[in-house]
């Protein structure tokens, strides 16, 4: 996948670049069997009271039916096309199976139209093909994988994203995720071959604020900015930086506080926690 840059005729312009889809994507219209419209709140609930703050406006957006399970075994199934998805950043692939049923995938990197992938316990390990983690050899790298068997997959799921199989003992397989996170998963549950599309993703330069607005992202304003009735950080003299802990609009701390939550038993099989740089990428 290659980065477009355009020629400098405005600021935005200058100091932005996009995907070059062209290169990859062979269709841009979606199958409207797989589609389904969603309704925006711009960050209210059901109450019209704001939850998440700076959300609002945005591009209209038609969902894509993925299928995250991949649980349609013992038939093959054709790529028909590679196309793009406004809901996430990786591609995605539509497929037909033998007996004419279509389904989106996530789109592997590599994957041609015309290719044949297929999911089971005892396929091929290619990429594409999705099976259960004790049918991977040890090494092999994957991505879409599922934390409770037949849940569907939960992790590496984004442009780029791979996963690496390092070891399998008892019912238990090892698995290192690209935060640099080490765990363990069921080795019954699902992962597809390969590394997702998509990878140039991360070095896309917005370049604009108009391009965070077709986002849905409003703008993101400093509470020490504000007045001290919209903010507990706001008011003071000339600049000040508020005066107490950061935290939020209702006073609730910002820093500091542990965000897990203690009732998920999927912590405990965490080996290895994820690098505190946050810009850490794997080395496979």
């Amino acid at each position: 996948m290659a980065i477009k840059i355009y020629k400098p005729t405005s600021p935005g312009r200058r100091n932005s670049s996009v995907i070059d889809y062209n290169k990859e994507l062979t269709t841009s219209k979606p199958e409207k069997t797989l589609c389904k419209r969603i309704k925006k709140h711009g960050g209210r609930n059901h109450h019209g009271k704001t939850t998440v703050r700076f959300r609002g406006g945005g591009a209209r957006r038609i969902y894509r039916i993925i299928d995250f399970k991949r649980n349609k075994d013992g038939m093959t199934a054709r790529v028909e096309s590679i196309e793009y998805d406004p809901n996430r950043n990786c591609f995605i692939s539509l497929v037909q199976y033998k007996d004419g049923e279509k389904r989106y995938i996530l789109s592997p990197a590599g994957i041609k139209v015309g290719e044949i992938i297929e999911s089971g316990f005892l396929v091929e390990p290619k990429t594409g093909n999705c099976m259960p983690l004790e049918s991977i050899p040890v090494g092999v790298e994957v991505h879409n994988i599922e934390m409770t068997a037949g849940q569907g997959g939960k992790l590496v799921r984004g442009a780029g994203g791979v996963a690496r199989l390092m070891a399998k003992e008892g019912d238990w397989a090892t698995i290192i995720l690209p935060s640099g996170e080490m765990r363990m998963v069921r080795k019954e549950c699902r992962a597809t071959i390969g590394q997702l599309s998509n990878g140039d993703y991360q070095h896309v330069k917005i370049g604009k604020a108009g391009r965070k607005r077709h986002m849905g992202r409003r703008p993101h304003v400093r509470g020490k900015a504000m007045n001290p009735v919209a903010h507990p950080m706001g008011g003071g003299e000339s600049r000040s930086n508020g005066g107490r802990h950061p935290c939020s609009p209702t006073g609730v701390l910002a820093k500091g506080g542990k965000t897990r939550n203690p009732r998920n038993n999927s912590n405990k099989r965490i080996i290895r926690r994820r690098k505190s740089n946050r810009g850490y990428q794997l080395v496979l």
